[in-house]
């Protein structure tokens, strides 16, 4: 089917909206509800019983690239255009809204040293990235933001601190712009936060070589008060290895690219994976 040249905010903005968490659930159950609602409201003449849900999304998601560029689709072209190349030759893995005391990076990745990448579109405000900043610089050794290229002087007023990559709407490609001044102090109290209980009792073992004394009482803070004397590139070391060893499936697809970022935010299994796309692949009902 051929992209118009044009496209209502509404018809845009609802077709943005198929691209979310609670839509994917549906299609696990295969209830294909709103994509059907969408397919007769919007495009009835061009997508028939011989489509599949799939090729229509795929559709869906050519139309928002060109005309919505939205968080959604800025994750999904770096993941596809950026991070796939480095999970392939190290020893990586990436988070998708990684939490972090009140803030939610974007997208994070921890191979020999941990990144975060805070994305900010033409349709995002600015109003809470400086917090944002300031709490990632306490936990990551590199901090970048990504934004359009139109707006990329003013993300390098930010400060000379973070990195800046832009990406070019038009050609959707990643340029990095400046690199992240890197960081090697880690925040404590936000670790303490990250990381679950079986992780700061690791670090401490693995440190000291021993198992502390503690009860279900005091065992944070006793923890927390030997973690604050480990050496911060001890600690970022133990930190990186520790985050790898969470059950995270950066397991992606090369045909259905435009779900890698589903794939990715729901941290979806093979098989999970699997049983998504074969019922995408079923042909439209509606």
């Amino acid at each position: 089917m051929n992209i118009k040249k044009s496209y209502n905010i509404d018809q845009l903005r609802d077709y943005s909206s198929l691209f979310s968490r609670g839509e994917v659930s549906r299609w696990y159950k295969k209830d294909f509800t709103s994509l059907n609602l969408k397919i007769s409201r919007y495009d009835t003449l061009h997508f028939t019983n011989n489509c599949t849900y799939v090729s229509y999304l795929k559709h869906i998601y050519k139309i928002l690239e060109k005309f919505y560029p939205n968080e959604y689709v800025y994750k999904n072209e770096f993941i596809n255009k950026q991070l796939i190349k480095e999970l392939g030759v190290s020893n990586s893995v990436i988070f998708s809204e990684f939490r972090l005391g009140k803030a939610v990076a974007d997208i994070v990745m921890f191979n020999g040293n941990s990144k975060v990448f805070e994305i900010k579109t033409l349709l995002d405000k600015d109003s809470r990235l400086t917090n944002q900043l300031f709490q990632y610089r306490k936990l990551f050794n590199e901090v970048y933001v990504i934004a359009p290229k139109s707006k990329v002087d003013k993300y390098l007023n930010l400060d000379d601190k973070t990195g800046i990559i832009f990406y070019d709407e038009t050609i959707r490609n990643f340029s990095v712009v400046r690199q992240s001044a890197k960081n090697s102090f880690i925040d404590v109290d936000i670790l303490m936060q990250v990381l679950h209980t079986h992780e700061y009792i690791n670090i401490v073992e693995t440190h000291y070589g021993f198992k502390p004394s503690f009860n279900d009482f005091d065992k944070f803070d006793i923890c927390k008060n030997l973690i604050k004397e480990i050496p911060f590139d001890a600690l970022n070391e133990l930190f990186i290895g520790l985050m790898k060893e969470r059950k995270i499936n950066n397991e992606f697809s090369k045909k259905e690219k435009h779900l890698n970022q589903i794939f990715l935010s729901l941290n979806l299994s093979h098989e999970d994976k699997q049983v998504l796309l074969t019922n995408l692949s079923s042909n439209i009902t509606h």
